[in-house]
């Protein structure tokens, strides 16, 4: 049977990819942090699908994780969902958040992003079918300090990788959703207050359109046609216009 690794898989759009992979008949293999939650993840999915998942209870903010993880792919797997990610309170981060904490963003949006790309892919490409999707987000066309940045590192690194790979059904993706109702932002003490209700997105939803978009090869998928169009307009949009919106946002 085949399997997906996924990372930061007991919530989330990282819950929501299990749940679909495991309707879809794939074996998931949940990566996260709290041991009790994957078990908890697990036995759910076990029971709702009949599939029988792998937990491996690893921080990817660390090298032992790192490793532990890589070692698990590089015994093979169909597909590898980068999903794991977290966020700043400070709506200054460039300006006050602490250099330890950004280079610990780095080491999960960057560095985990491409080790555990790396690990996945030998065995994927031997098989010749199935891939990497890469969350990114759609702050990654924004200016927004380390989170944006870091995330249009992992647009351009899946880019990247897509179009060097010869394998036609080995395929690489980045994911870029907008607001999606998890527990993202209040693990960072986001305050949402500001956001629109009509800016949030349904994490199955999302989940849904990107295997979608994985499916018919995209190189990248922004799961919603309202935010398609703001990624489309963020391109002619000045630096004080971008500051003057994220104020506004804040607020």
């Amino acid at each position: 049977m085949p399997t997906a690794l996924i990372t930061g898989a007991t919530a989330g759009i990282g819950a929501a990819f299990a749940r679909k992979l495991a309707a879809d008949g794939l074996t998931p293999v949940l990566v996260a942090r709290d041991a009790a939650r994957l078990k908890e993840s697990a036995a759910g999915l076990r029971r709702r699908y009949g599939v029988e998942p792998e937990v491996l209870a690893a921080d990817l903010t660390t090298e032992d994780g790192l490793a532990a993880v890589e070692e698990r792919l590089h015994a093979g797997v169909d597909l590898l969902v980068n999903n794991a990610g977290f966020g700043h309170e400070s709506r200054y981060e460039a300006l006050d958040v602490p250099v330890a904490d950004e280079v610990r963003m780095l080491r999960l949006h960057c560095e985990a992003v491409l080790r555990l790309t790396m690990a996945a892919l030998p065995s994927i490409r031997a098989r010749g079918r199935g891939g990497v999707i890469n969350v990114a987000s759609v702050a990654a066309f924004f200016p927004g300090g380390t989170y944006s940045a870091s995330k249009a590192w992992v647009v351009n690194y899946s880019q990247s990788m897509a179009l060097s790979i010869p394998e036609p059904r080995v395929r690489v993706m980045a994911l870029c959703p907008g607001f999606v109702r998890t527990e993202f932002h209040q693990r960072a003490s986001i305050d949402i207050s500001g956001i629109p209700s009509w800016l949030w997105l349904d994490a199955d939803r999302v989940v849904a359109t990107a295997m979608r978009d994985f499916a018919r090869g995209a190189l990248v998928s922004i799961p919603d046609p309202r935010y398609k169009a703001i990624a489309t307009v963020a391109r002619f949009l000045s630096p004080g216009m971008v500051r003057r919106g994220r104020g506004r946002v804040g607020r």
